[in-house]
């Protein structure tokens, strides 16, 4: 009779503990503040601007910041104001700087950038990015490259790391910008020194004060690839090398570069693209 009753107290109490965690779980609804920047991108606002708004996640906080567009890029906003929370548009000192804008006016627990002509991967890859793991200070997954039409290009070349840490970088940016969410108390403004690469000395910064970094293991982002990054793509790699030398040593950083470049030409020959 007593094993029986300490059978179905246990029972109660792993039950109870057992709910209480799910109640936990289910109670981690954080606000995510995401920021789109744009300059003069008609073509490809409304895309992103949908990713967003289409969202089954409740509560998101939307920030975007033109950089004071005069090519129609307002106009396809117009019809999406009324669900964005903040709406700026002058002209600024170059896309750091914009970002900077959106964070110091972003107020959520999390910050994701999703800019111009980037899309979040499907409508309910927010809720499934929080739902894998409560109170992490960064979630991050995987990200499908696009072309100006929206067509499909596959996985970026490099892979998220299974566990990603400050040091992940190494052999290049293995996880993108729009694939990353960052809990906003761990982040710091860019540094506008950088004028291309900010984001990589931006994410680097934050992995090392982060403490639980969680990998959704799903695509969270489609990017659009021929980015400034591209267009200036020497000064965008000078930059890069400059910041990978601080973070993990000048000769480190020319083995590891050779690591990359033969890592390069191998997926171009097999792929005729680079995937960046």
């Amino acid at each position: 009779m007593h094993g029986k009753n300490i059978n179905l107290i246990f029972g109660s109490v792993l039950s109870k503990n057992t709910n209480m965690a799910t109640d936990q779980h289910l109670v981690f609804n954080p606000t995510l503040s995401v920021i789109t920047i744009v300059y003069n991108n008609a073509k490809d606002i409304d895309r992103t601007v949908r990713s967003v708004l289409t969202q089954t996640y409740n509560p998101i906080e939307y920030i975007i910041i033109d950089g004071g567009s005069t090519d129609g890029t307002l106009q396809q906003i117009e019809p999406y104001k009324s669900k964005i929370h903040q709406l700026v548009s002058e002209p600024d000192k170059g896309i750091y700087d914009a970002m900077n804008k959106g964070l110091a006016l972003a107020t959520g627990d999390y910050i994701l950038f999703m800019n111009s002509g980037d899309e979040i991967y499907a409508p309910d890859t927010v809720t499934k990015v929080f739902a894998s793991s409560p109170e992490a200070d960064i979630y991050y997954g995987e990200t499908e490259m696009i072309d100006s039409n929206g067509e499909n290009l596959g996985r970026r070349r490099h892979h998220s790391p299974e566990k990603f840490t400050w040091r992940s970088f190494k052999y290049g940016m293995s996880i993108s910008h729009q694939a990353i969410y960052v809990k906003r108390s761990i982040v710091e403004p860019y540094d506008l020194h950088y004028q291309l690469s900010a984001d990589i000395d931006w994410i680097l910064k934050a992995a090392k004060k982060a403490k639980n970094i969680v990998n959704t293991h799903q695509y969270v982002a489609k990017y659009l690839i021929g980015g400034m990054s591209k267009k200036k793509h020497r000064k965008s790699l000078l930059e890069r090398f400059h910041i990978f030398t601080k973070y993990y040593g000048l000769i480190p950083n020319i083995v590891n570069h050779t690591v990359i470049a033969f890592n390069l030409v191998w997926y171009y020959l097999k792929h005729r693209r680079t995937n960046d």
